[in-house]
């Protein structure tokens, strides 16, 4: 293993350490149709992945009104919560984390999530205590803004330059350049490695083993 570059890394949760793309593509296109909304495709849905929940059910659904915006994000979260539980973390997830922290890393989350919902991932996955700090679209501001990475490089006293976020979409990324971060993609997400390069990631990871392969080369 190579010196380390990073003191600290922060993850995307949706569709980069939990399998749960799938599962929010098809809520979102629920929600939208509950309310009368033209059902999104499954690109349009996927896109927005990543984004606090009503910047993407408006994105998802641009022919909803505003004022039924509450009713389709309640819609939203009754889907979800019907699925909640069919959510798993990817393969090699868990041997990934356990390695950083043996390595001495900073980990934390950044996500779209809020954070009732980051709270429950965590505690269904049994990862809490695993990451030092977490920020949430609902307390901070929706990706791309840089926000949720500032905070956390405050929290930790670690500069820009010691800081690697990771995520499997565009916000994610355009976050990290937002914010003066490295940046490592995947693909296995919910957007395709073609979106992910122009935003000058370090790396983009196809599958969580050959992440963590490039993790114990290169951070």
């Amino acid at each position: 293993m190579s010196a380390r570059r990073y003191d600290l890394v922060v993850f995307d949760w949706d569709g980069t350490l939990s399998d749960s793309t799938a599962i929010i593509v098809r809520c979102i296109q629920a929600a939208v149709s509950d309310v009368g909304g033209d059902r999104p495709s499954d690109a349009a849905a996927s896109y927005v992945i990543g984004l606090g929940l009503m910047q993407a059910l408006a994105h998802a659904a641009p022919d909803v009104p505003v004022e039924r915006y509450p009713e389709l994000g309640a819609r939203y979260r009754h889907h979800y919560s019907a699925h909640q539980h069919d959510i798993s973390l990817f393969a090699g997830v868990l041997p990934l984390l356990a390695e950083l922290k043996m390595r001495g890393y900073q980990m934390a989350v950044a996500t779209g999530k809020s954070r009732r919902g980051l709270n429950d991932a965590l505690q269904a996955a049994e990862l809490r205590g695993v990451f030092d700090g977490s920020r949430t679209a609902d307390e901070t501001a929706g990706k791309p803004d840089p926000r949720m990475l500032r905070e956390l490089m405050a929290e930790f006293k670690v500069q820009p330059e010691r800081t690697l976020m990771i995520g499997d979409t565009t916000h994610d990324l355009q976050m990290a350049l937002n914010a003066g971060c490295a940046s490592v993609g995947v693909s296995y997400g919910a957007h395709e490695s073609l979106a992910l390069h122009p935003l000058a990631p370090r790396f983009v990871a196809p599958t969580v083993v050959q992440l963590r392969d490039w993790l114990s080369r290169n951070a």
